[in-house]
């Protein structure tokens, strides 16, 4: 029954090369590729004519919540948003499907040891700031991890290896992102290997559909949750879950709230915070003209100012406003591995085919109201990217040392 539910998948989708190599394969790998087929949301295929075709709408500037205003109204914010987290209000989701590919390591990125003296661990690093406000609230957040396909089991077998840094091992909840199909130019799926389609994680938007796949959706109901931080893997200092953001963002009752910096220079390669056609967006640093880049506001500082950071409080309540099909959907070209028709790997130096995306930043237009809050950049933003330069572990750990954090 399986193989013909796969078969009519893929004749539905002119795919059916996907079972070529069907009658080479033992039961396990023939298991493994019909599961595959019948997981695969293969709706992305018909949508290969959004590529580079989003046109984008007409921005203005958004104010942001600034330091000096959340720093006089301290008091107010910290004790709304401690108070929404000890009645068990907010949880907590980290984005972590990557891998350390970029950094020569092999391995889920939160795995990489940013230690000199001592090991301690990208994920260390976040539960750690964790359980400062878990401490601070006397109150234990739910946290949700989002893997990816390749790098789920290391994740879980990592947390419990490390007795989950300390957390609590049953606030934790491991959930799978959802994975897209890789094609070439003309639509035709990859096969990675003989038993495998080629796919990719289908962004980090894939977020709240893949949580409401796996079930977990029915948490954030049972225990009252009406805000969820997500947040980053890649940056070490981020405060998650940190009181004044969730009492700022409740006390402006608000769609979203959004830690943001300041722009070390209008040219800085950040997504901006503003608006769009009315929503709140994010523009890329790629596609601030000019004369955004110039424009002041009244008091004369730059008018888009404010670059975004991936830690967002989302109130759970809208979040049934976003789906899949209202999101643009990016369409990649990318260096795809692949296996040809008679079996061999071919490794392209060159973009071969497309990769399908959602991104977060595109869940901030679906909705109505956004709270930017601004944190101090060397504080709150200490992003891994590279192995050295900027965005690298080099500068992380100059600024986890500056913050008081022994390596």
């Amino acid at each position: 029954m399986k193989l013909e539910d796969a078969k009519n998948i893929l004749n539905d989708i002119g795919q059916e090369h996907v079972l070529g190599f069907l009658d080479e394969l033992d039961e396990s790998a023939k298991e493994s590729l019909l599961d595959q087929i019948l997981e695969t949301d293969f709706s992305v295929l018909g949508r290969l004519d959004e590529e580079n075709s989003g046109e984008r709408g007409a921005f203005a500037p958004l104010a942001a919540m600034q330091c000096s205003e959340i720093e006089s109204r301290r008091g107010e914010l910290y004790e709304a948003g401690i108070n929404a987290i000890r009645s068990g209000k907010t949880a907590a989701l980290l984005l972590a499907g990557g891998m350390g590919t970029r950094l020569g390591f092999d391995h889920p990125k939160g795995m990489y040891n940013v230690g000199i003296t001592r090991p301690l661990y990208i994920f260390e690093c976040l539960i750690n700031n964790l359980l400062d406000v878990v401490k601070e609230s006397e109150t234990w957040i739910r946290l949700f991890i989002m893997t990816s396909e390749k790098n789920h089991d290391d994740t879980v077998s990592f947390f419990k290896e490390k007795d989950y840094f300390g957390y609590k091992a049953d606030m934790v909840s491991f959930f799978k992102q959802k994975m897209a199909p890789c094609c070439d130019f003309d639509g035709k799926l990859y096969m990675e290997a003989k038993d495998r389609i080629s796919t990719s994680p289908n962004g980090n938007a894939g977020w709240y559909s893949s949580m409401i796949r796996a079930g977990l959706d029915k948490i954030l109901a049972d225990e009252g949750v009406e805000w969820i931080d997500v947040f980053a893997v890649d940056n070490v200092l981020q405060r998650i879950c940190d009181p004044c953001f969730v009492g700022a963002t409740v006390l402006a009752d608000v769609s979203v709230g959004a830690k943001v910096v300041r722009k070390a220079a209008p040219d800085e390669k950040v997504g901006v915070i503003c608006t769009e056609d009315g929503r709140p967006s994010i523009v890329e640093y790629y596609e601030l003209s000019q004369e955004m880049m110039d424009a002041k506001d009244e008091n004369g500082d730059p008018a888009y100012n404010y670059g975004v950071i991936l830690n967002y409080l989302f109130k759970t309540s809208e979040l049934s406003k976003v789906t899949d099909d209202k999101m643009p959907l990016h369409v990649v070209r990318k260096k795809i591995p692949y296996i040809t028709e008679s079996g061999e790997p071919v490794k392209p130096t060159e973009p071969n085919g497309f990769k399908f995306e959602q991104l977060v930043l595109d869940m901030i237009h679906q909705l109505s109201t956004c709270l930017p809050y601004e944190v101090v950049r060397e504080n709150e933003f200490a992003p891994i990217k590279n192995l050295t330069g900027i965005d690298s572990v080099d500068s992380a750990r100059e600024l986890l040392k500056k913050n008081g954090v022994e390596l």
